[in-house]
C-alpha cells in the first residue's frame, strides 16, 4: 500500500466586510452643520436628511445580506448538475477511469471543506478517504461508503446514452449507468454534508466518507484490502452505511445482512463421437444432468419467494452465467461432432442462515459428482460468517443502539422504512460485518423500479434531491448520537 497524496486542507473563502456606519456618525448633530436650505426648518427637509443617513446604514447591511445569500445551500439545480457531471465520468468495468473520478470528487470535497487523502492498496486503483472532523474525535466514527466503479452497458439498447446523464424533462428522470448503483449515494453524502456545513452544524464524532474501487468485481483490491490496513484501524469506526436498493413502493428498503457469492464452474469430460451416435457418458449429457439438478433446486427456492413465504434475500439463488461447449468453425460450430469437454458457469448467492457445509456436500455429490466425470472449481467463495464464527449480520432492532437513531432520522425527514431485509446480492458491506462492525445498506430511492445493471437505468431528479434531505437527517443524527460510554474529551471535562 502506498499513499498517493497527503491530506488536503479544506478550502475556505473569507470576505472582509466593513462594519455598518453607526447612526450617530451618519446624522449631523449641530444646526450649523446643516446646509442653509435645511436650517430654515422644514419637516420635509429633515426627512430628506434622515433618509440620507439611513442609506449609509442600510447599504452595508444589504451587502452583508448578499454575502449570506451567496453562502446559502446550493440550489437543487446545481446539486442535480453535479450529480450528472459525476455520472458522465466513465468508470465502467473492466477499464474504469478512476483517476478522473477521484479528481472530480477531490474538487467536490474541497468545495465542501473536507479533508482528503488518496490511498492505493493496489496499483492504479485509488481509494479516496474524506474526513469531516468532529468535536469529540475519540467517539466511534461514522463511515459512509460508496464505490466509484459501475458495470458495463450495451449503449444500443438504451433510450439515452449510458454516459450522457440525460435529464428527460417530461419524466424528470436522469438516465445513466450508475444512477442507482451507486453514484447517487456518493454524491448525496457530499450534498448532505454541504447543507449541514452551510447551516453551521459541527458533528460530535468524526465522519468519514470513502469512494472505493472494484466493488463490481468483488472489492478484493478495494475495501477488502482497506479493512485490513492500519489506515482503517485508525478510523475507530463504529457504524458503516453502504448501498441498498431502490424500492418500487413508498417505503425505503434497508439491509442488515447480505447473501455471499459462490461463483463456480462445473466441467464435464467425455469421449468425442459422431453426431449421430447414441452412447452413455458424453460430456454434454453429463453436464446437462448437472444443469437439470441445479435448475430443480433453483425452482424450489424461487417458489418460496413467489409464494411470499420467504423474501428474495432469504433463499439460495442459482443462476447460469454461461455455457461453453462445441468445436468452433469460422462460421459457427461443427454440427456432427459431439464435444469431449463442456463447461457451465454458475452464480450462487447464499444467505447467512444457510449451512454452507451441507450445501457444498450437495454440490459434490449431486450437482457435480466425480462419478459422472464432473469437476467443479470456485472462482469466488464468500464467507457467510464473521470473524467470531457467527452469521455476519447487523442487529436491526432496539438492542442495537445505532438502529433507533437511524430509524428515527429517516422518519424525521419524511421517509418510511420497510421491514429490514437481507440484501439479495453482495456489497462491500460484507467486509465490515465480517470483522464485527455493524453496517446497514441503504439507498434512499422510493417509488423507483430496481434497475441496477439493467438497460435504461435511471433515477428521478426529485427522488435524488429528496434523498439528500434524508441523508442530511441521518448524518446529523448519527453524528450527535450519545453513546453509553464516556469519551476521552468528556472524561477530561469531568
Amino acid at each position: 500500500m502506498m499513499t498517493v497524496s497527503a491530506p488536503v486542507a479544506p478550502r475556505r473563502h473569507h470576505q472582509q466586510l466593513q462594519s455598518p456606519t453607526p447612526v450617530s456618525a451618519a446624522l449631523p448633530t449641530h444646526r450649523h452643520d446643516l446646509p442653509p436650505f435645511l436650517v430654515r426648518g422644514s419637516e420635509g427637509s429633515m426627512r430628506i436628511l434622515l433618509m440620507a443617513g439611513l442609506t449609509k446604514i442600510l447599504l452595508p447591511l444589504l451587502l452583508l445580506l448578499s454575502v449570506i445569500a451567496a453562502a446559502s445551500p446550493s440550489s437543487d439545480a446545481e446539486a442535480a448538475s453535479r450529480f450528472q457531471e459525476y455520472l458522465r465520468i466513465d468508470t465502467a468495468q473492466p477499464m474504469p477511469d478512476y483517476a478522473a473520478a477521484v479528481a472530480f470528487l477531490r474538487d467536490q470535497a474541497a468545495a465542501v471543506g473536507l479533508e482528503a487523502r488518496t490511498l492505493e492498496f493496489a496499483a492504479g486503483k485509488p481509494l479516496l478517504l474524506l474526513r469531516w472532523p468532529g468535536r469529540r474525535p475519540s467517539l466511534p466514527s461514522i463511515l459512509l461508503n460508496s464505490h466509484t466503479d459501475v458495470v458495463p452497458s450495451e449503449p444500443k439498447k438504451w433510450e439515452h446514452a449510458p454516459l450522457s446523464a440525460t435529464l428527460d424533462e417530461a419524466s424528470g428522470r436522469i438516465y445513466a449507468r450508475g444512477s442507482q448503483d451507486m453514484k447517487c449515494v456518493g454524491m448525496q453524502y457530499l450534498e448532505a454534508i454541504r447543507r449541514l456545513r452551510d447551516a453551521g452544524f459541527v458533528p460530535d464524532r468524526n465522519i468519514y466518507i470513502i469512494f472505493v474501487p472494484d466493488e463490481e468485481i468483488g472489492g478484493h483490491e478495494g475495501v477488502e484490502l482497506f479493512v485490513a490496513s492500519n489506515e482503517f484501524k485508525e478510523l475507530n469506526v463504529g457504524l458503516v452505511l453502504d448501498e441498498g436498493l431502490a424500492s418500487p413502493r413508498e417505503e425505503y428498503r434497508v439491509f442488515y445482512a447480505e447473501r455471499s457469492p459462490w461463483w463456480l464452474t462445473i466441467k464435464a469430460k467425455g469421449a468425442p463421437g459422431h453426431g449421430a451416435k447414441l452412447y452413455d457418458g458424453s460430456a454434454m449429457e453429463n453436464l446437462m444432468k448437472s444443469v437439470e439438478a441445479l435448475r430443480r433446486f433453483r425452482t424450489a427456492q424461487f417458489d418460496l419467494v413467489k409464494s411470499g413465504e420467504k423474501a428474495e434475500g432469504d433463499v439460495v439463488s442459482v443462476n447460469f452465467a454461461y455455457l461453453k461447449a462445441g468445436t468452433p468453425t469460422p462460421t459457427g460450430f461443427v454440427m456432427n461432432l459431439q464435444p469431449s469437454e463442456a463447461e457451465v458457469g454458475i452464480d450462487i448467492r447464499i444467505p447467512p442462515s444457510v449451512h454452507t457445509e451441507a450445501l457444498e456436500k450437495r454440490l459434490a455429490e449431486e450437482w457435480a459428482p466425480s462419478s459422472r466425470n464432473l469437476t467443479f472449481e470456485f472462482k469466488q467463495k464468500g464467507s457467510v460468517l464473521d470473524k467470531l464464527g457467527k452469521p455476519a449480520m447487523t442487529i436491526a432492532d432496539s438492542s442495537n443502539p445505532w438502529w433507533p437513531v437511524f430509524e428515527e432520522s429517516v422518519k424525521r425527514a419524511g421517509g418510511k422504512l420497510g421491514k429490514p431485509e437481507i440484501f439479495p446480492a453482495s456489497t462491500d458491506a460484507r467486509y465490515f460485518r465480517e470483522i464485527g462492525i455493524p453496517a446497514f445498506g441503504f439507498s434512499p430511492m422510493a417509488n423507483t423500479p430496481v434497475l441496477l445493471h439493467d438497460h435504461n437505468e435511471f433515477l428521478s431528479k426529485d427522488e435524488y434531491l429528496k434523498g439528500i434531505g434524508i441523508y442530511e437527517s441521518i448524518i446529523k443524527a448519527l453524528a450527535t448520537h450519545k453513546d453509553d460510554g464516556i469519551d476521552e474529551e468528556s472524561r477530561a471535562e469531568l
